[in-house]
């Protein structure tokens, strides 16, 4: 593993904890020499962990759209910084260059990005870990959801089984070791009554 993506918020939240937990996995992912790929932002949770990267002497990749470069307020001082046209794009790319996700509190942009990922891992576009880093319990109704459908038979459980949920970025990153991927079988064969 050389780099990992993180997804996060262009916002830094109402809680101090969510930057304290961004400064912590930046500076896990250098202690482990692990590069960051993540929005290319330089405000939020994103230049939080940018920055923290940076400090500590590690790699730091940002892909953001042009159109949103000054709107996020792009990170100059990047090891380097990809501009794309598409929100697609970004996506593609961050995915091509990481070997696993992390994804930290965030709005409406990380759940999409989260969610991408994880349906690109149900289609077997990709077998890299995915995981979840529950700040405050930030995530829980999200969890609660995501195993509502799996109940409700829309998500087969071993995909559920396969995002892996952790308050500790360093326990979360030694469980990528063990990773298994989402099983191949995508459809349940459900019966009604």
């Amino acid at each position: 593993m050389q780099r990992i993506c993180v997804y996060c918020g262009s916002n830094p939240g109402r809680q101090r904890d969510y930057t304290l937990a961004a400064q912590a996995l930046g500076r896990l992912l250098v202690k482990r020499r692990l590069g960051l790929v993540y929005g290319g932002g330089s405000v939020g949770l994103m230049g939080v962990i940018a920055d923290t990267v940076l400090a500590g002497g590690g790699e730091v990749i940002g892909v953001i759209p042009t159109a949103l470069r000054k709107r996020e307020l792009a990170h100059d001082g990047l090891s380097s910084l990809y501009l794309v046209d598409t929100m697609h794009q970004r996506k593609a790319i961050m995915e091509r260059l990481a070997d696993a996700f992390i994804i930290l509190p965030g709005g409406f942009g990380t759940l999409d990005e989260t969610f991408e990922i994880l349906t690109w891992a149900q289609l077997g576009m990709h077998q890299k870990p995915i995981g979840l880093l529950n700040v405050n319990n930030y995530f829980n109704g999200l969890l609660q959801f995501m195993e509502h459908s799996t109940t409700e038979g829309f998500v087969h459980p071993g995909q559920l089984e396969a995002v892996l949920v952790d308050t500790d970025p360093e326990r979360l990153i030694g469980r990528f070791a063990d990773y298994q991927p989402m099983p191949g079988k995508r459809w349940l064969q459900l019966t009604h009554a």
